[in-house]
């Protein structure tokens, strides 16, 4: 038999509570909800604000010049940096703002002594929606005393995003860097724990290029065997679709010895990858990858079922897809 909830002190019984959304204060996880429900207000309206903060955005860049490099540099590249210019333009003593994919101590941000700020896009955020949490760093980092790095703390359910920040028309120019000397811009003042980190950080760094011919492609170099991750844009079935025409036609490939072998799901964005043998460098692969985006382009503008060795083939596909958001 299903338990009846109290009544809230002072509300008559079956009165609807007065209070609307809007006026609903925060109080404690346990206590009443101040609505009248007789709910505790983690049950009650303290769920859709605790859903609000937690909700995980799929395509949190989403709007944003350069999605597909804001998702390699979140996942797959080890050292980068890029300009971010504001839509109000910087603020007074601020002459730069900089995304890195790490920054010491994985600090969240950091203002310089010279005014200049840094954002980190790799550190693990409060919500589950990156643009938020960075959005909020980045105001912080903008307040902060020069000088003086930026503390993690959870972004307001209401704050803006980064595409309220950002200027959308200008373009976003990933700089790779083969390791985080950036960090740094006065080695010989660097504190033992910076100097530390830089080294650590410099020791587990995998060679990374980032291509110039296509878009969002990056060749990394492992002791095995060499890679090349390529961020689309292009809506998941239908690109799963056309890599899977290519597959089975034979011509997924970049060359002799490469291989079309999976892709990673990342913030709503598919990254097929393929394997390369070690002697194939970056400058290698920039000819085959311009030449696939042309296949590429006229599988995805099929329309036809696929054949039943292409079904098999996006099979194999998308049995070794992983997501990793």
């Amino acid at each position: 038999m299903a338990k009846k909830r109290p009544q809230t002190k002072g509300q008559p019984k079956g009165k609807k509570a007065q209070l609307t959304d809007g006026e609903i204060p925060v109080v404690g996880a346990r206590e009443p909800c101040p609505c009248g429900s007789g709910r505790r207000y983690k049950a009650c309206h303290g769920r859709a604000a605790a859903h609000a903060v937690t909700e995980l955005v799929h395509r949190p860049f989403e709007g944003l010049s350069g999605e597909g490099d804001w998702v390699a540099l979140r996942e797959l590249v080890p050292a980068a940096t890029a300009e971010l210019t504001l839509k109000d333009g910087l603020p007074e003593g601020v002459p730069s703002v900089t995304l890195a994919t790490v920054l010491p101590m994985a600090w969240p941000g950091l203002r310089r002594e010279d005014g200049s700020v840094l954002i980190g896009l790799q550190n693990d955020m409060a919500s589950g929606d990156l643009s938020r949490d960075l959005a909020d760093t980045l105001l912080q980092a903008l307040e902060t005393e020069p000088g003086k790095p930026v503390s993690g703390r959870r972004a307001p359910a209401d704050g803006p995003r980064l595409q309220d920040l950002l200027d959308p028309a200008a373009p976003f120019e990933p700089v790779v860097h083969s390791g985080f000397e950036f960090w740094i811009p006065d080695s010989e003042n660097a504190t033992p724990d910076v100097a530390a980190s830089l080294e650590r950080a410099n020791a587990a760094a995998i060679p990374t290029v980032k291509l110039t011919g296509v878009e969002s492609a990056y060749w990394c170099e492992t002791p095995e065997k060499n890679h090349l991750r390529w961020v689309m844009p292009h809506p998941e079935e239908k690109l799963l679709d056309a890599l899977a025409r290519l597959h089975a036609a034979g011509t997924s490939g970049l060359g002799e010895g490469t291989r079309l072998v999976g892709s990673f799901r990342a913030h709503g964005l598919v990254v097929p990858v393929w394997d390369l043998p070690s002697a194939v460098q970056a400058a290698d692969v920039e000819k085959p990858a311009a030449e696939f985006t042309e296949r590429l382009a006229a599988a995805l503008a099929t329309d036809a079922p696929l054949t039943a060795e292409e079904r098999r083939a996006r099979g194999g596909l998308t049995n070794r897809q992983v997501t990793l958001n």
